[in-house]
């Protein structure tokens, strides 16, 4: 690799330091919100109702 490439290498690797504190809120909110509405799809009624069923067809395996 020649040195102007290099030189291209380094300068965008110093560009990105990583994100600010406003992207870091922002990134933790939409987790939060992202939980919460995965809890409430698996806490509903007709999806626990799935789930328990397909636990109990797994652990009834005859072999």
């Amino acid at each position: 690799m020649g040195r102007a490439a290099m030189r291209r290498v380094r300068a965008l690797v110093r560009v990105d330091r990583g994100m600010v504190t406003s992207e870091y809120a922002v990134g933790i909110i939409a987790a939060v919100a992202f939980a919460a509405v995965l809890y409430k799809v698996l806490t509903s009624g007709q999806v626990s109702a799935e789930l328990q069923s397909i636990v109990k067809r797994a652990l009834d395996v005859h072999m």
